[in-house]
């Protein structure tokens, strides 16, 4: 079955839209011959006369009048299509699907949301919460755009991984026990602890720097959500260890903060494909550069 080109309805409509064969030319840019042609195969298309003439004006037959209305519904939505996707190349719109911990997401990106929605408000940016290697995993597999990742991350081929963030891991503790000004392993290892699950990188940092010490304590709970964690802090269940960044809320009035000695660093990195990348990515990856720490 043959398609029936868009320009030949196109065609149709002006007809429709100008009463003569004459005039849909001159709108269109198309010499007349063309515009006969057009209505030609379009009725040989369709097999069925799509125009009629009386007095001198051209109207659409009652078929033609059907494939008017239906064409007219099927160019707006091509030229609104073709809108919407030329805006996503402009940068001005677009979709991005970002992977991040819930530690980034607590403070991090929203702070970097905020800023892309002022400047660039039909930029919609999709989140998942990840791990940083099911992040890189599905960077790999193109089903992610950016992701934001624990550093240090071996090479992955077809990606980008550059240092983003420094912030210095604190004790959150508290705030009604007695407390020394700076946490040691050998001083936190005997409290109760709340620690981030065994899976996180936060973990795996929390253990080799309570293994400087020779210290290998369990933790009372663990969990992933920070937010949580530092409720059960508040409520006095045990003390935490967790990045701190410059600017964040202050904590719970409840909760007292102290650095720790030796210090200890939360890295993270921004993960995309390498290579050229859409203009609404771009957008993104700007607004998270902006959060860099100094």
């Amino acid at each position: 079955m043959r398609e029936i080109s868009l320009d030949r309805l196109r065609t149709l409509v002006a007809i429709s839209d100008h009463g003569s064969f004459a005039a849909a030319a001159q709108v269109l840019h198309l010499a007349p011959p063309t515009v006969s042609l057009h209505i030609a195969e379009l009725e040989s298309r369709i097999g069925a006369p799509l125009v009629s003439r009386k007095r001198g004006n051209v109207r659409p037959s009652p078929i033609g009048e059907v494939l008017v209305e239906r064409a007219r519904r099927l160019l707006a939505e091509v030229e609104s299509t073709l809108d919407d996707v030329s805006r996503q190349v402009q940068g001005l719109a677009g979709r991005v699907r970002l992977g991040a911990s819930t530690g980034a997401i607590a403070h991090l990106l929203p702070q970097a949301i905020s800023q892309l929605r002022e400047h660039h408000p039909d930029i919609d940016v999709q989140i998942a919460v990840l791990t940083s290697q099911e992040t890189l995993a599905r960077l790999a597999q193109g089903t992610l755009d950016v992701g934001i990742v624990a550093l240090p991350q071996s090479t992955v081929a077809g990606l980008a991984i550059r240092p983003w963030r420094r912030d210095p891991v604190m004790a959150f503790l508290p705030g009604d026990w007695p407390l020394p000004a700076r946490i040691t392993p050998a001083w936190l290892a005997a409290r109760p602890l709340i620690l981030n699950d065994a899976n996180t990188r936060l973990s795996r940092l929390t253990s080799e720097w309570f293994a400087l010490g020779g210290y290998r304590p369990a933790a009372r709970i663990e969990l992933n959500y920070d937010d949580a964690i530092k409720s059960l802090v508040a409520a006095g269940y045990g003390a935490t260890l967790l990045p701190h960044e410059a600017g964040a809320p202050r904590s719970d009035a409840r909760i007292a903060m102290r650095p720790l000695r030796p210090a200890l660093w939360r890295e993270l990195g921004i993960a995309h494909r390498a290579g050229e990348v859409e203009r609404a990515t771009e957008h993104v990856l700007d607004a998270l550069w902006a959060l860099k720490a100094r």
